[in-house]
């Protein structure tokens, strides 16, 4: 018997309608943990690299990890498996919620969706009761108003959906999943993905629970855990009170904020959208994922007046007074990249990219790009509709409207950056890579997460390792952000524990308190086997290099693992990292080597026979 999986996985043909359960694969379980190593495994055996991936042939995967729905803190997370839209690339994009652990207790470890089916459609699961559903009426609506029409239709208030807004639909390249109303598996267009398919949402309702191998040692391990997460001054303390925003003001200090599409590194209004303004004047309160203990989520209104500002049509998600967010990361791309300074504009933004499903990380950036364009008098206002100035709140809220529906300029910007600055003949413009727009924090201010921008396997991301943590608040120690000695092992680390955390099920903000060590403990005990703290490491170089494998098939080699021209080439000309340009030429080569990979970036064939790929 396993323990802490539940064996079990669907597999539905959307183009036959067909549904049926398998075992999941023991051997690849063990080896690869669960939701992103064991989604990717799948894929790996299953796909073939160079489909389209908006086509019926791709292959999509909802995958739990063994840590979901268990008591464990912030054993929240579930993972969508498929090959982006966005950087052609594989992609591992993560949610946290209540729906993951909603589909371990109804059964199941994963989903796989192959085909397309010949009208919209979604997944109904009530335990073993498991059945497609016409979903016509449905199509056009916001995340929102899906979801509680689901549960009304249903008639299961308990029901979790996760499911895709206009932005999905209408095959934005970056559009999202969302579950929970604000919960998104946010990056790489998976919900394109999904709209692809004709597939509107997918909602479960489960009544058994989670076994574990050892309930007592379960136990004190979480305990444990729990009591370091809350003695933690960032999960205990600082994460809880003001969020991911209490970022902008010592990123800001340490001069790595892009501003004005990476022109600059410091913005002058952050104080405007800091975490310490939404707290003191726009937030109802913390929200929490299941089980998670450090509740980081933002509850945000718009009191009186602020409530009726940006009300670019009559549409009524634009009279909502109250929702979630936004996040360091979104209010810094749709804030800072922007040079935007309003927080009600930020805040009425992200409930839109929420309810139309939408990654506001990607829509900023490519409106941040776009409003380059505009600067540079590349584009005109006849092209565009409106002025889009650097610092234009009304612009932010009527693009993100516009770029779900492909409205107007709204169709240019749904294309992402790369592709829309290569059209008017600007790629330089383009602020990421391998087709993904970068995240809030400059590279040539931070040497180490510019060589994690530059190798992530899902195109530019934070959170495949989140070298800020040692750059900025010293863990798990102290490094120097302007160096680059060292920089090279610390992003391998990184990206190998957050392979292994992503596998897990659990969220990686657990990292802020405690480390894999302490995660170990959680982990056999509610598997059963005795995974040491070598073999964990081991398993997150083995995803990794899965990912890396299959990206090479595909066509994405080392010539990708770059940076924009700007970070690597202009100098940031004034604050604290005055003179500093990213030096990935030093750090790549090391970075290759310590991975075990030729100079150009592929792996080695005894790496991959040690690590157990073929």
């Amino acid at each position: 018997m396993l323990y802490g999986w539940t064996g079990k996985l669907l597999r539905v043909d959307l183009s036959s309608g067909s549904i049926t359960k398998e075992d999941v694969n023991e051997d690849w379980a063990h080896d690869y943990i669960g939701g992103r190593g064991l989604g990717a495994r799948y894929l790996y055996e299953e796909l073939d690299p160079t489909v389209d991936a908006l086509s019926p042939d791709n292959e999509m995967i909802f995958a739990t990890g063994p840590m979901t729905g268990t008591n464990a803190s912030c054993g929240a997370r579930y993972m969508v498996i498929t090959k982006s839209p966005l950087t052609g690339t594989i992609t591992t994009s993560n949610a946290g919620g209540h729906w993951g652990p909603e589909l371990k207790c109804a059964g199941y470890d994963m989903i796989i969706f192959t085909g397309k089916a010949s009208s919209p459609c979604y997944l109904w699961i009530y335990d073993d009761d498991v059945q497609l559903v016409p979903a016509q009426h449905l199509w056009g609506k916001g995340v929102w108003e899906t979801e509680d029409t689901i549960r009304a239709e249903t008639g299961v208030q308990d029901a979790i959906v996760s499911c895709i807004g206009p932005a999905g639909e209408n095959l934005v390249l970056f559009a999202s999943i969302m579950n929970d109303k604000h919960r998104a598996a946010g990056r790489n267009g998976v919900g394109a993905v999904m709209g692809s398919k004709n597939l509107k949402a997918i909602a479960v309702r489960g009544t058994g629970g989670v076994a574990v191998a050892s309930p007592r040692a379960m136990m004190q391990a979480t305990w444990a855990a729990k009591k370091k997460l809350k003695e933690s001054p960032i999960t205990g303390e600082g994460l809880r009170v003001y969020g991911t925003p209490i970022l902008f003001n010592p990123i800001n200090e340490h001069g790595g904020l892009p501003t004005n599409n990476h022109q600059q590194s410091q913005f002058a209004d952050v104080e405007g959208i800091s975490g310490e303004r939404m707290t003191d004047t726009r937030l109802t309160g913390p929200k929490a994922c299941f089980a998670c203990t450090i509740a980081c989520g933002r509850v945000t209104h718009l009191p009186g007046d602020a409530a009726d500002k940006y009300m670019v049509t009559t549409h009524p998600r634009n009279w909502k007074m109250s929702g979630e967010g936004p996040e360091y990361e979104a209010g810094w791309a749709m804030g800072a990249d922007c040079g935007i300074s309003d927080l009600d504009a930020l805040i009425k933004a992200n409930w839109l990219c929420n309810d139309l499903g939408m990654d506001p990380i990607s829509f900023g950036g490519t409106l941040a790009a776009a409003m380059e364009l505009y600067e540079k008098g590349v584009v005109t206002q006849e092209q565009t509709g409106m002025p889009l100035d650097f610092g234009n709140a009304e612009a932010l809220v009527g693009m993100a409207e516009k770029t779900a529906y492909r409205e107007g300029f709204g169709n240019e910007l749904a294309q992402g950056s790369k592709r829309m600055t290569e059209k008017f003949g600007h790629p330089d413009l383009f602020m990421g890579v391998k087709g993904q727009e970068v995240a809030a924090y400059d590279a040539r201010t931070f040497q180490g997460i510019g060589l994690g921008y530059a190798t992530s396997n899902r195109g530019a991301c934070h959170l495949k390792a989140y070298t800020i943590a040692a750059e900025v608040f010293g863990i798990p120690e102290k490094a120097d952000p302007a160096a680059t000695e060292g920089k090279a092992g610390l992003t391998k680390l990184f990206q190998d524990v957050v392979s292994t955390i992503d596998a897990s099920g659990l969220c990686q903000f657990l990292t802020f308190g405690i480390g894999l060590d302490d995660i170990q403990p959680e982990l056999n005990a509610a598997t059963g086997i005795d995974y040491s703290m070598d073999d964990l490491l081991k398993i997150g170089e083995r995803i990794h290099n899965l990912e890396r494998v299959w990206n090479l098939k595909a066509g994405i080699t080392g010539a990708d693992d770059t940076l924009p021209k700007r970070l690597l080439k202009t100098a940031i000309a004034a604050g604290p990292a005055e003179g500093r340009v990213s030096r990935l030429d030093v750090m790549l080569p090391e970075y290759y080597e310590a991975r075990g990979w030729s100079s150009d970036g592929v792996p080695s064939a005894e790496k991959l026979a040690e690590l157990g790929i073929v």
